[in-house]
């Protein structure tokens, strides 16, 4: 869009000195004011009678040669400022930095106005000024990159072969934060446009004759109620040109960005009809298929979740457990279309309620997440902004998703506070989230997530860092919750214990991979996998003070290091060689009890 919009623009003032235009400085009273589509004037005349068509194209050339220019000349002076600052550091730092705070202490288009009354009105004096105020945007970008690469091997090697300073900043470290310039040149392209347009309005920039596209709107302004069009045309190609710019400065960021591009983009899936969502709706909330999740490291792809399936039913309580690092929150965060670069989701389905949620919309998840899906984090400060209080969070989301007025949404986020056993509700709306205690707070969480009834909540561990009391609290009414209202639960956790008392099934991953999956008390009383039983035998257990709780050894292996067999074998001291060295496929070893283990047919054999 924005490539179209500029080129619908630029093209046509490229072309300008080849197209059979009249001159655009040639007045003609007694053409003046002429409307579009007068004989002989496409666009119209101004008040001198010149050829508005010739005077846009003109125009923009003039706007955009020293829009480029005053950029480039932002770019090279806040390049070498910058660099200077990060490779000298101290005293250099220090002062130059200094002076850039002093720049950036003004509002930057109030100080342009100053440099120009000082220089005096002109394109050039313009162009300077617009360029010497956004130095400090590009010095102070080029130095927080080149800092975090100032102590690179790459540059300590350079430092080592003898090379002069000015040779490392040329060859070394320019090259390495290139990418970042450019994308803060084509984001900055489209401000400058408007800057040197502003000047030019309020005369300090192009001088009569000469035109730009400032110069002219406000020669315009004041036939705003005689002829529109003469301050309307203007303004139009500025509006589409800058919005043009800024979207195309947006696509070249993406595309230079290496944290997103090379991760591919996923393709739509259309929706199932209202006839099979309802059949979908009585048999699944969730049904995921084949999800590989991971992060794109040095140019290949590092899968941190594998080949995940996942089906939860209306009112069912699913357990996700495992060690911290397992892929749990990743898996859930997979579900709510919430992996930002450079995770990427490379492969696999996410239905709910029959929809296919990957590859859809941005715009499209914002209405279903909250509406039909509902997600407590583990920490609830990361969901309660801090800046506003409790009721007006809860307001915002029930008026976003529901069409509420003020006093019936605040009517109902007290009673969703008082669903969730807030004592004096109303009261507690006013408060602010650090006024409240951890089990207060994660209570909010839990509103806001039920707010409205969805189809499936995800828990992230929202009990982690409760005392007992209020542990069995947030359970308590977790269950009453879901039960009351048939709401599905995920619910993510890595204690035994809690699952025991809330969930009806079990899903245990190791190094994103499902490892064991079934019902809760068969797995309890009959694990199978051995990381499954290390992980029981950590669990304490009431009337038993001798028994020993042991850690499992070692840790889970890297993404970059996981071999080729079973994660867990370096760790298990069941393993056989063929554990390492044969891929292992998730098999069912009794009624609806799957699990991951080359052994696991092994014990059934011998029982």
């Amino acid at each position: 869009m924005g490539l179209v919009a500029v080129a619908a623009i630029v093209l046509p003032a490229l072309l300008a000195p080849v197209l059979p235009l009249k001159d655009p400085d040639i007045t003609r009273l007694d053409q003046r004011l002429l409307p579009p589509l007068s004989e002989g004037f496409l666009l119209g005349t101004d008040s001198l009678g010149r050829d508005l068509l010739s005077r846009l194209l003109w125009g923009t050339r003039v706007s955009l040669a020293v829009a480029l220019l005053g950029t480039g000349l932002a770019a090279a002076a806040g390049t070498l400022i910058g660099l200077a600052a990060a490779w000298y550091r101290r005293l250099v730092d220090a002062l130059l930095m200094r002076g850039i705070d002093v720049l950036m202490a003004f509002p930057y288009l109030l100080l342009a106005l100053s440099i120009v009354a000082v220089l005096g009105p002109g394109l050039r004096n313009a162009t300077l000024a617009i360029a010497l105020v956004n130095i400090p945007f590009f010095a102070r970008t080029v130095r927080g990159a080149a800092l975090s690469l100032r102590e690179q091997e790459f540059l300590a090697a350079a430092r080592l072969s003898g090379l002069s300073d000015a040779r490392i900043l040329a060859t070394e470290l320019l090259p390495n934060v290139l990418p970042l310039i450019l994308v803060t040149l084509a984001s900055t392209i489209g401000w400058m446009v408007l800057e040197t347009a502003g000047l030019s309005f309020l005369g300090l920039g192009a001088q009569p004759p000469q035109a730009d596209l400032g110069s002219m709107l406000g020669q315009g302004r004041v036939l705003l109620a005689t002829a529109s069009h003469v301050a309307l045309l203007p303004g139009g190609v500025l509006f589409v040109l800058v919005v043009g710019l800024n979207l195309l400065g947006d696509g070249a960021r993406d595309a230079l960005d290496p944290r997103v591009s090379g991760t591919g983009a996923d393709t739509l899936t259309p929706t199932l009809s209202r006839g099979e969502r309802e059949f979908v709706r009585d048999h699944t909330v969730l049904r995921v298929s084949g999800l590989t999740t991971g992060f794109v490291s040095a140019g290949s792809f590092l899968p941190a979740v594998r080949k995940i399936d996942l089906v939860i039913r209306p009112g069912e309580s699913v357990a996700l457990v495992g060690e911290s690092g397992s892929g749990k929150s990743l898996t859930a965060l997979s579900l709510l279309g919430l992996i930002e670069p450079p995770g990427l989701i490379l492969e696999g389905s996410i239905r709910l309620l029959g929809e296919e949620l990957r590859g859809t919309p941005s715009s499209r998840l914002q209405r279903l997440r909250g509406r039909h899906i509902g997600y407590v984090p583990q920490d609830p400060m990361t969901s309660l902004n801090p800046l506003f209080t409790v009721g007006e969070q809860l307001i915002e989301s029930l008026t976003v998703h529901q069409p509420l007025g003020r006093e019936e949404a605040r009517s109902r986020a007290i009673s969703l506070l008082e669903s969730v056993r807030i004592p004096d509700a109303s009261r507690r709306l006013e408060a602010w989230p650090h006024e409240l205690s951890g089990g207060m707070r994660q209570r909010v969480a839990i509103a806001l997530a039920l707010a409205h009834e969805p189809e499936l909540l995800i828990a992230d561990e929202p009990t982690t860092g409760l005392d007992v009391t209020t542990q069995a609290q947030v359970l308590d009414l977790l269950r009453e919750l879901c039960q009351r209202k048939g709401t599905a639960l995920l619910f993510i956790t890595h204690d035994f214990g809690v699952v025991s008392e809330l969930c009806e099934r079990v899903v245990v991953l190791y190094a994103g991979e499902v490892v064991e999956e079934a019902a809760t008390e068969v797995l309890l009383r009959n694990p199978r996998h051995p990381y499954t039983r290390r992980l029981l035998a950590c669990v304490p257990r009431l009337g038993e003070p001798e028994r020993t709780l042991e850690a499992i050894p070692g840790q889970p292996p890297r993404l970059e290091e996981r071999p080729p067999g079973c994660a867990f074998a370096p760790r298990c001291t069941f393993a056989q060689p063929r554990c390492q060295q044969t891929p292992v496929v998730l098999s069912e070893h009794g009624t609806a009890h799957h699990v991951r283990c080359l052994r696991a047919g092994d014990e059934e054999e011998a029982a």
